[in-house]
């Protein structure tokens, strides 16, 4: 199906014509574009009804038009109706036989249903008839994956590349079921194989910079990504991710101008002023940052990372109050990310709110509860207040989601000695040496008068001569 993108000046002059055309029974004209463009407005918005009347419309209109048919299947497959999305497809199907969307769809429609072998064989059917086998094996292909069946799913990934080595969703899928499966460090010899057929192929460049990074060969991402964009200075996607492998290389400024390419090539986005704005925060220059992170929220109200992002940069520029609005408008659109109810806590923990900063916490825990730091800045906020019994009760609860965890036992060692707990304190510190005897050097934070010191010392020195 052809993708219509209006501005949203002609866009909304569309839905108040239809929308008029209802009400008035006003004689306007549409055309099968137009209709997409009111349909999909609907279906989108998730105005289920608004859509419903448009199709009515439209297929009274255009009873044979295998868009509109198109876009009924997708009606009904947004409100999970895929007996009547089915009934459509095999309507459509008698006047577009052999159509690959039709089919597409059907083959996808039967693999929700459950009739995954179903699937497969409509998909399989149609190989000697459609014009782009590539298509159809990757479809193949996603419909393996779908039931996490990786082996035959990735054999059928590289069938389509060996049919169409530009295949860019087939080459990123083909990545992801490699990646999945523990295959990606041997998948880059096959990768540089099809370089070595087509060198100039910027998907295949690109695709290998994917390996590199999700193995986290950052170099050698960037080097890959420059090969793609050398041959393609156009390619969004790669300069998006050219971005990315700067930043795990702690290069904001580097990454910085790559996500500026991304909007230079593929216009703006809110995912992509953030990425920007990120770049901005790495480097400390906060007030910019801000900008593009408005800008992101400007562009979608719901996108969450611009506003806590913009929440972060307050925090760093000591602004906790206003930072805590920000954080709020995050949680308002995702109550279910841990990192948000964290920041959230630490700034209202600064602007001294504690009772509001160990309900945000607590929040956090409950979400992640197998989250040492969580716990440990849970419990440093209690440790600060001098209230130590309650971080002593605090890590025990830690200690039951996390047993063993080194760092939450050296904590509970320093909450114990302020308690006075010296032989539960000493206990505790045992069993945190034998699970990571480096990790003692964290207790010297917290005592940092020399006669403790030197206690802790001989206790360690005491292990250390067991071993």
């Amino acid at each position: 199906m052809k993708e219509e993108y209006p501005n949203k000046e002609e866009q909304s002059r569309l839905i108040n014509k239809f929308e008029d055309h209802l009400r008035h029974k006003a004689a306007y004209f549409f055309e099968v574009p137009e209709y997409e463009i009111i349909i999909r407005h609907y279906i989108d918005g998730r105005k289920y009804k608004e859509a419903l009347k448009a199709l009515k419309t439209a297929m009274e209109q255009y009873p044979f038009n295998i868009e509109i048919s198109l876009l009924a299947v997708q009606y009904h497959t947004s409100k999970k109706e895929y007996k009547k999305a089915l009934e459509i497809v095999e309507k459509a199907e008698n006047i577009h036989p052999n159509d690959p969307e039709l089919i597409g769809l059907k083959a996808s429609i039967y693999s929700v249903l459950g009739a995954f072998n179903k699937a497969v064989e409509i998909l399989l059917s149609t190989l000697d008839l459609t014009e782009d086998r590539a298509e159809v094996l990757y479809n193949i292909g996603i419909t393996y994956q779908t039931h996490e069946k990786y082996p035959e799913a990735i054999s059928y990934y590289k069938q389509a590349i060996e049919e169409n080595i530009n295949h860019k969703n087939a080459l990123y899928e083909l990545a992801y079921c490699l990646d999945i499966t523990d295959k990606l460090e041997e998948s880059i010899d096959y990768y540089k194989a099809f370089i070595d057929k087509d060198p100039y192929s910027a998907h295949a460049w690109y695709n290998l910079g994917i390996v590199y990074s999700r193995l986290e060969k950052h170099e050698d991402a960037v080097e890959a990504y420059d090969y793609a964009l050398a041959i393609d200075d156009t390619f969004a996607s790669a300069w998006l991710n050219l971005g990315n492998a700067y930043m795990d290389l702690q290069r904001p400024k580097d990454a910085m101008e790559a996500y500026k390419n991304t909007l230079l090539n593929e216009g703006p986005s809110a995912e992509v002023l953030c990425y920007v704005g990120a770049a901005f925060e790495k480097q400390q220059a906060y007030d910019h940052a801000i900008k593009y992170y408005l800008q992101a929220s400007k562009m979608d109200q719901d996108y969450e990372d611009a506003w806590y992002g913009i929440g972060c940069c307050m925090v760093a520029q000591e602004r906790c109050h206003e930072a805590s609005h920000f954080f709020s408008k995050a949680l308002k659109i995702n109550a279910k990310n841990a990192d948000y109810w964290v920041a959230a806590a630490d700034a209202q923990y600064r602007t001294g709110n504690l009772l509001s900063a160990l309900e945000h916490y607590k929040s956090a825990a409950l979400l992640e509860p197998d989250n040492s730091d969580i716990w440990l800045d849970w419990s440093l906020l209690y440790y600060e207040e001098g209230a130590y019994d309650q971080a002593v009760e605090l890590i025990e609860t830690a200690l039951n989601e996390i047993p063993n965890e080194p760092m939450l036992l050296y904590f509970m060692v320093v909450y114990q000695i302020n308690s006075g707990h010296y032989k539960e304190a000493f206990n505790y510190l045992e069993n945190a040496l034998v699970l990571d005897f480096e990790g003692h050097e964290v207790l010297f934070q917290f005592f940092p008068k020399p006669e403790t010191q030197k206690a802790l010392f001989k206790i360690i020195d005491q292990y250390r001569e067991k071993k």
